[in-house]
């Protein structure tokens, strides 16, 4: 269960996001909060994971709220303006909505939080200053991309496709797979081609020379399969 608190100084918004989060099953409420007073508040009173948070709010706005947290849950903006998108991502929010949001957009959020927790709960055995997320340069831009959304990378000369959970479009950037590799957490992730990389805890089943990663059959090379089993093992995880 994800226990969140909804601040944001329009009555209709919160009523908006407490319907919306009634609707999901895995979030719990715990209150709504027409200020960033009144948040703060709850965050000094209750155990938060989620924030759904508003940013243009009289007082204390939702960025200077998030810049005062020094223990920070889980945040997700909803908000009118795109404008404050690249500061948002530079404080680590999850995600940012802008208004009026479809409910299928607020339950690809939710569901983001939701692994999100998941794959912090078992990053126990990483090095603590570890980044849980990259940026990658791609079409022009810094494109962050959380660790735990990637399902798979392939190599095509002198680029890279990332390949990443619930999208259908993955990522290109110019970069090698060595130098991708160097940036991923050891023990998260195995090459077993020349031009794959996959991360372990999405494979779905294993075969000699293939593997498969969702409806993506991907194939494991004699370089690099001695390697890849050896880390299957070490997981407990016997490939037919």
């Amino acid at each position: 269960m994800i226990r969140c608190i909804a601040v944001d100084d329009e009555t209709p918004a919160l009523d908006i996001l407490e319907d919306n989060i009634s609707k999901i099953p895995f979030l719990q409420l715990v209150k709504k909060c027409k200020n960033a007073y009144v948040a703060l508040e709850v965050l000094q009173q209750e155990p938060i994971d989620l924030l759904f948070l508003d940013i243009e709010m009289p007082g204390i706005n939702g960025l200077s709220l998030l810049k005062s947290l020094s223990n920070r849950p889980m945040v997700i903006f909803i908000t009118a303006y795109r404008k404050y998108a690249i500061e948002g991502f530079d404080l680590d929010v999850l995600d940012y909505l802008v208004k009026p949001v479809p409910f299928d957009r607020f339950l690809k959020a939710a569901n983001k939080a939701l692994e999100y927790q998941g794959f912090k709960q078992k990053e126990n055995s990483l090095p603590q200053n570890f980044p849980d997320y990259l940026f990658i340069h791609s079409e022009h831009q810094l494109t962050k991309i959380f660790v735990h959304e990637i399902t798979y990378i392939e190599g095509l000369g002198n680029y890279i496709k990332i390949y990443l959970v619930g999208s259908s479009r993955p990522i290109l950037s110019k970069s090698s797979m060595k130098a991708i590799e160097e940036r991923l957490p050891e023990g998260k992730y195995a090459r077993v081609h020349k031009s794959f990389i996959v991360m372990m805890d999405k494979i779905s089943s294993i075969r000699s020379e293939s593997m498969l990663i969702g409806d993506r059959e991907i194939p494991v090379s004699r370089s690099y399969r001695e390697e890849f089993f050896k880390k299957i093992n070490e997981k407990n995880i016997k490939g037919q």
